[in-house]
């Protein structure tokens, strides 16, 4: 039986928890009283492992570094990139476990499996993960155990609302979905949109592929068969992404991506996360462990915070698809 509730409730119930701080002002500086610690020289090395090349991990990556360099350790950063290549993901993770670096840093699910799967002793922070529970990288979110913590991207809202918004708003009933079969992040967005989909009287065409190459002839395989589309955060086809873009709008087939970088690059619209800023709150927790206050067991897993929602006026133009002021969405132009 498919939910009644309107998009708009859904979207106001999600909790949005912001960051808050006090802006006590600046004590005069005092002499060292006898007996404390003096601040530390030490250099730490962190090896930064990321699957590939696209805007999302690019700003988790930096958002990492961020936090890093705002904070006060002194910190040398060895950043690896796979180029989308298992063989090099895998390479990279042993050099930084034999390089026995002080942290491993790493972006993506690949990138996190391929570390964990070389070292249980250096602490690894992930990011860019959606389910790292599924992903065999921790015990829980609550109690991550061993030697791992980090943040995932996946806001426990952005499918059903993704879903509802495709059925209310767009009218679809055909929804197609290119991803990787290989990639254990998309195998657990595909089921848990399986899940759903009833709920909201959609129907899910599917595409598969192996390579970005394969991008575009998957999405026009289908093309023909959906009256929307929808683009999850699978790497793979996110570095390709313009490729999905080009034959959804040449189509008119409203296309709608799960992060928000993809919006500038054709998407129609997202609801996403930000990706800086779960790379920033990785970084807070590199800080933690680096200073030993706590191990990656002691640190909590954490989704994001915030979902948002965001419109390409360009795109809605051209496939004729008017934005409604109740969308309450962010317009890029």
């Amino acid at each position: 039986m498919r939910r009644s509730k309107g998009l708009m409730s859904l979207l106001g119930a999600i909790l949005i928890l912001g960051a808050c701080g006090s802006n006590e002002s600046a004590a005069p500086e005092a002499e060292p009283s006898e007996g404390s610690e003096p601040e530390s020289t030490e250099t730490y090395t962190i090896g930064i492992t990321q699957l590939m090349e696209h805007p999302s991990l690019n700003q988790a990556t930096e958002g990492f570094q961020q936090a890093l360099e705002e904070s006060d350790l002194h910190v040398e950063f060895d950043i690896q990139n796979a180029q989308g290549d298992n063989s090099a993901n895998d390479s990279i993770a042993s050099n930084l476990a034999g390089q026995n670096v002080d942290l491993i840093f790493a972006n993506s699910t690949p990138s996190a499996q391929a570390a964990l799967g070389k070292t249980t002793d250096i602490p690894i922070v992930f990011t860019s993960v959606v389910d790292p529970v599924g992903a065999e990288l921790i015990d829980s979110m609550e109690e991550p155990g061993g030697n791992v913590t980090g943040t995932s991207h996946h806001h426990p809202d952005s499918i059903p609302v993704a879903l509802e918004f495709l059925s209310e708003e767009l009218g679809a009933e055909k929804v197609g979905i290119v991803y990787n079969a290989g990639e254990q992040n998309s195998r657990a967005q595909i089921d848990r949109i399986q899940e759903q989909m009833d709920e909201y009287g959609l129907e899910l065409v599917e595409a598969t592929v192996s390579t970005s190459a394969e991008v575009k002839q998957a999405t026009e395989s289908i093309v023909d068969q959906v009256d929307a589309f929808y683009i999850i955060t699978d790497n793979m086809v996110v570095s390709a992404f313009e490729s999905v873009a080009d034959v959804a709008t040449s189509q008119k087939v409203p296309l709608l991506a799960a992060d928000i970088d993809s919006v500038p690059r054709g998407a129609f619209a997202a609801f996403g996360v930000d990706f800086t800023e779960i790379g920033y709150r990785a970084g807070e927790m590199a800080i933690q462990i680096l200073k030993g206050e706590k191990t990656p067991a002691e640190i909590p897993a954490e989704p994001p915070k915030t979902l948002k929602f965001m419109v390409n006026k360009e795109v809605a133009e051209t496939i004729g698809v008017d934005i409604k002021p109740e969308w309450e969405a962010e317009i890029y132009e």
